[in-house]
């Protein structure tokens, strides 16, 4: 056996292989997948940070995007909702209330990540700004919070709710 014949076609078999592997379509749910990354503290604002996968690519809205289901009132306005936690000594983790009884929620409007109408796997990262202030000052239970967040495209799947770790102020 000629080795110097073999050894050519195999690393081309080998190559062939590995460049086929990088152009493979992943087969994420249509529904996106939410895993939580970081959460960064700057002065009394905050970034959320999440990693996420969509199988049919459909995440974000465009400033055009009013018409039902997407106009203003309606709940699908808005795809990204992140609500506010705290932890009670005696209750354990619990909605963060404002001055006005009402639960504190941050809305977010995501723009789109793929333009045109072109169906196809998206993997990326997310980062929100929680501002003015990412904790509830006038709360006694604000010294530990945690943020459940949700992502809903296009099509209105719904991501399951993820959880923040933990946070100390």
């Amino acid at each position: 056996m000629n080795l110097r014949k073999v050894y050519p076609v195999t690393i081309l078999a080998i190559l062939l292989l590995i460049l086929s592997s990088c152009f493979d379509n992943p087969n994420y749910p249509d529904e996106p997948v939410l895993t939580y990354t970081s959460f960064t503290i700057e002065g009394d604002s905050a970034d959320l940070s999440f990693d996420f996968t969509d199988g049919n690519g459909d995440i974000g809205l465009s400033e055009s995007q009013v018409d039902p289901p997407y106009n203003q009132g309606s709940y699908y306005y808005y795809n990204l909702y992140v609500q506010y936690w705290e932890k009670d000594d005696v209750l354990g983790w619990v909605p963060g209330y404002d001055s006005n009884g009402d639960s504190i929620i941050f809305k977010y409007r995501i723009k789109p990540i793929l333009e045109g109408n072109k169906e196809k796997a998206l993997r990326g990262n997310i980062s929100v700004s929680i501002e003015p202030i990412f904790y509830n000052p006038t709360s006694p239970n604000s010294d530990t919070i945690r943020y459940r967040f949700q992502l809903i495209d296009r099509a209105l799947n719904k991501s399951e709710w993820v959880e923040s770790d933990m946070i100390i102020r």
